[in-house]
């Protein structure tokens, strides 16, 4: 921290000297040789200079995003609720966060992810996991009655069925 302070101070000694930007990167490269700053930094501090700004201070920078409050996730939860077949593009609209946003409240907080058409829960309730077991227990018994239970079995997806 100290070196990129005295570096600065260098590159503001050389533009008071009337040295050009590319003048003092050569000079902090032969001074600090490995742990120079970049030769975009220097010039970015003689743009700052020549506008009257002579602090070696870094700007102040704005915080963490604050996309992610509870107003927000309890918007997105709702309008998914009203609709699972939304976009994450459709969900940043109507709620006015922004995509990135939106897809980390979906992963992070909501634990949502899109399969196929539709947000679902990423893990399954106890009673969903019941459920399934059930299914598959009265799928098994029906298939020992009658083995060829599958080939009377038509499937399907969003645009085909299979026979």
């Amino acid at each position: 921290m100290t070196e990129r302070k005295e570096q600065r101070a260098a590159t503001k000694f050389c533009f008071l000297l009337v040295k050009t930007a590319a003048e003092t990167v050569a000079m902090l490269q032969t001074a600090y040789k490995d742990v120079v700053m970049r030769k975009t930094q220097v010039f970015e501090w003689f743009e700052r200079f020549k506008s009257g700004q002579m602090s070696l201070e870094d700007q102040p920078r704005s915080g963490p995003s604050s996309s992610r409050t509870d107003e927000n996730i309890m918007k997105i939860h709702e309008l998914i609720l009203e609709d699972l077949r939304r976009t994450i593009d459709e969900l940043a609209d109507l709620s006015g966060v922004s995509w990135s946003s939106c897809q980390r409240i979906l992963n992070d907080e909501l634990e949502i992810k899109r399969v196929a058409a539709k947000m679902v829960p990423r893990l399954l309730m106890d009673g969903q996991k019941q459920s399934r077991m059930d299914a598959c227990r009265e799928l098994k018994e029906h298939l020992e009655v009658d083995p060829d239970l599958f080939s009377k079995v038509i499937t399907g997806d969003e645009s085909w069925c299979y026979g």
